[in-house]
This record gives C-alpha cells, sequence and structure tokens, in this order.
C-alpha cells in the first residue's frame, strides 16, 4: 500500500517556489501571509485537509462519539506512517546500508510514540460513555484493521489466520498476503548479522518467512558479542538500540491498548467476537525482536 502521488489539479495548485520568489512575495505582501491565490490554496492541495475533515461518519447523536472515531483515525495513520518507515528500514537493511537504516527506525519510534499519546484522548470514557453507542458499531473492531495487520507483519509478528476477515476484499487480502511473503525488518536484520560474519544457521536464514520467527540461541549470542563492542563506529550497536526503542513503543501501545479496553468495557466480549480483553493480555505474549530482550540476561 503505497501512497499516491498529488492529482494534476492539486499539483497545480502546489507550485514549487525558489527562496528568491519566496522573499520577492514577502516584500510584496508587506510581512503579511499572502490572502490571494489563483487556485485552491496550496495548504489544503497538499494536506488534503478538507477531504480528511469530511470523512467522520458517526453512527449516533452522541458527542462522545465523534473522540472515538477520530482517535481511530489517526491511529490509523500513524500505522500506516510507521509502515512506510520500516519499509524504508527494510530496504536499507537488504543493502548493508546500516547507519542509513538508523534513521527511519528513530522516526518510526517516534511516530509510535505519538499513536501512543493517541490514547490519552480516549482516557474520558466509561463503560457508560461507550455503551451509549458501542451497539451501532456491530461486529466492527479494532482487531480489523488491515494497517495494523501490516505493521504487526513488518515486525516479525505473523498470523496467516489473521489475513482472512479480508479475504472478501481482493485488493486488501493480496496486499496482506504479499506482506506475509516478505521479510519482516526482523528477518532483514537476521540476515544481515549472518553477513557480517555471525555464525549463524542455515535454518534460521532459509526458513520460510511467512511463518513467525521463533527465537534462536545463535540469534541471542550475535548480540551478546555485539554489544560486547563499545567502539563508536558499531554501528550494529547502534541498530540494537534503535530496534529496541521501535519494540518498547509498540509494546507500549500494546498495554495502552489493554487500559483502554479495561477503562472502557473492562471484560466483556469484543465487539469483533474475541474474547476482548482477555485475548489482547494474551496477544501481548508475542515479543518484537524477542533475542534484543533475551540477550540483555546475558550480557
Amino acid at each position: 500500500m503505497e501512497r499516491t502521488d498529488l492529482r494534476a489539479a492539486d499539483r497545480a495548485a502546489v507550485r514549487p517556489v525558489t527562496p528568491r520568489q519566496r522573499a520577492a512575495r514577502a516584500a510584496r505582501n508587506g510581512g503579511e501571509p499572502t490572502l490571494e491565490f489563483d487556485d485552491r490554496v496550496p495548504y489544503d492541495a497538499y494536506v488534503q485537509a478538507s477531504t480528511l475533515h469530511g470523512l467522520q461518519t458517526t453512527l449516533s447523536d452522541d458527542p462522545g462519539e465523534m473522540s472515538f472515531l477520530m482517535v481511530s483515525q489517526i491511529m490509523e495513520l500513524y500505522f500506516g506512517l510507521t509502515c512506510h518507515e520500516l519499509r524504508e528500514t527494510s530496504r536499507l537493511l537488504r543493502s548493508d546500508r546500516v547507519w542509513d537504516a538508523l534513521a527511519p527506525l528513530r522516526r518510526a519510534a517516534l511516530h509510535l510514540e505519538g499513536l501512543n499519546a493517541a490514547w490519552k484522548g480516549l482516557r474520558w470514557m466509561t463503560p457508560a460513555d461507550f455503551n451509549r453507542f458501542r451497539n451501532l458499531l456491530g461486529e466492527g473492531s479494532g482487531f480489523q484493521s488491515a494497517m495494523y495487520r501490516h505493521l504487526e507483519f513488518l515486525l516479525g509478528l505473523r498470523d496467516p489466520a489473521l489475513i482472512r476477515p479480508f479475504r472478501r476484499q481482493a485488493d486488501v487480502h493480496a496486499d496482506l498476503t504479499a506482506a506475509l511473503g516478505t521479510p519482516s525488518v526482523w528477518d532483514e536484520v537476521v540476515a544481515l548479522l549472518a553477513r557480517h560474519g555471525h555464525d549463524l544457521p542455515a535454518e534460521l536464514r532459509e526458513r520460510d518467512v511467512a511463518v513467525e520467527h521463533e527465537p534462536h540461541p545463535a540469534v541471542e549470542a550475535a548480540w551478546v558479542r555485539i554489544y560486547a563492542d563499545g567502539s563508536p563506529d558499531n554501528h550494529l550497536r547502534l541498530l540494537g538500540e534503535a530496534l529496541t526503542e521501535v519494540a518498547e513503543q509498540f509494546g507500549d501501545w500494546r498495554w495502552n491498548h489493554v487500559k483502554a479496553v479495561q477503562r472502557a468495557m473492562g471484560a466483556k466480549v469484543g465487539s469483533g467476537g474475541s474474547a476482548g480483553l482477555a485475548w489482547l493480555q494474551r496477544s501481548m505474549s508475542r515479543v518484537v525482536f524477542p533475542e534484543l530482550w533475551s540477550a540483555r540476561t546475558a550480557m
């Protein structure tokens, strides 16, 4: 799922300018903002703000539902943005550009931090507040977020059964199937460690990437050796810390999800057919980048 380019009409409204042209416009305006445009306002043409603000259709008259809907949409955007950064990370790691991969990883961690902050917009919600519109959502559930599945797949959490809900949405299902068959960020990291001389068995290097990675002592040992080298040019150690920050922020998001569910509905059955809180708690046992954490015991 890649972003499409601006439409021709929008590109016409977002015309590039040089620093000299910008300075000339400011001089003509006497330092005041430009108020007249030949076409659509450039900001709206670029950000698509008027489109974004037209995408909220509530199912009830309850004023709190708008918070629930918009926070969910904000989270969807953060899912997509984080996926964008992790795909770039994978591309750079495949090319052995470890130093360059640090930038998108750090951005991904910051996006996840923003994603975590979005939960604060729902901290007002009690069960009574949620119940005023919950039944109108039917079987709609965050469990059904395709972009969240992309994020999990990129982080190495892989369960082929979880793409089944999308089988009647051909494009979405095809994208998720392709993602499931593409190496995760952790798969790319393991391959990178092998190329950098760490002794990793063929069963790791040649495994089916559609199957979730199982922690392996050889990968853990590689990270112990990497962290033993404290030199400033040890880019693999910097990579390990950037990956750890991503994993930690993602773990925080999952924990915040559990707390939000407890706050809004307790241990009731989930809207999407799961056991709700109990199902979320079990899902947290699947660890992102597991050997980065277990290696710390041996360091």
